[in-house]
């Protein structure tokens, strides 16, 4: 085994232990890896600009849902309880069965399911198509296979998991615009499927950002996000997050 895949399942198996044990010895843990981090550059990829999907949704209900898989759900979640228009979202999982969504199942990578976030939004504020746009341009690497920065595994993989035929149109219609478009040095892996069940996640991971901004792999990984939706999203982007523990979602 290389260094590089050493030291990758060291920053994976830290990045499952924070996830179970939030604490004292978490923290210890997660200052030792921060440079283990750094060094080798396992954080998320930087934000791309990429155009705006050719195909929306015609505006209708006051509310939707999509459920999107892009990594590890604590950033997925963070960035989407920035956007304005967003009225909730929930980590969970999605993929699998409602007798595998616990996370120590989900984190075998052999139970079905990615780490999602349930992103309920108002239509006319922010549109799906707009919403997408975020997820390929800020919120992970659609070129990535079955991981994400340093997480690696099919609970990590790049999923859209729409709740109509209508979103479905959109979702494949705007991965085949990026792909024409060759926005990405590589073909986009999203996979976009119907909705068949989401799961919401244990309560110690929701708000998991909000909650704890020091960690280092909110640090590193997420909170740039966060940036990158600021500064490419200005008109979309609130400094208030919306959270799960305070909506009750």
């Amino acid at each position: 085994m290389s260094s590089n895949a050493s030291v990758n399942r060291l920053a994976t198996a830290l990045h499952r232990h924070l996830k179970k044990t939030i604490g004292g010895p978490a923290l210890v843990a997660a200052v030792l890896g921060f440079g283990l981090w750094r060094l080798l550059d396992l954080s998320a990829n930087a934000a791309v600009i990429i155009p705006s999907p050719s195909i929306d949704e015609p505006l209708g209900a006051a509310s939707e849902t999509v459920v999107l898989a892009g990594g590890c759900f604590w950033g997925v979640q963070g960035v989407f309880q920035h956007v304005k228009g967003v009225t909730s979202a929930v980590s969970g999982y999605s993929g699998g069965t409602a007798d595998t969504a616990q996370y120590e199942t989900v984190s075998s990578g052999r139970a079905g399911h990615a780490e999602s976030v349930k992103v309920t939004f108002d239509p006319h504020q922010v549109s799906l198509g707009r919403i997408l746009q975020i997820y390929f341009s800020v919120v992970h690497d659609p070129t990535e296979l079955d991981r994400q920065g340093p997480d690696v595994g099919s609970q990590y993989r790049s999923a859209i998991f729409t709740a109509s035929d209508a979103q479905l149109e959109v979702a494949r219609a705007y991965i085949d615009q990026l792909n024409r478009a060759r926005v990405f040095p590589k073909p986009i892996v999203t996979t976009a499927d119907r909705l068949t069940g989401f799961y919401p996640a244990e309560a110690y991971h929701q708000d998991f950002l909000t909650l704890h901004p020091h960690y280092p792999y909110i640090v590193i990984n997420d909170l740039p996000k966060v940036a990158d939706l600021k500064q490419l999203f200005p008109d979309l982007y609130r400094d208030t997050p919306v959270l799960v523990t305070k909506s009750g979602a």
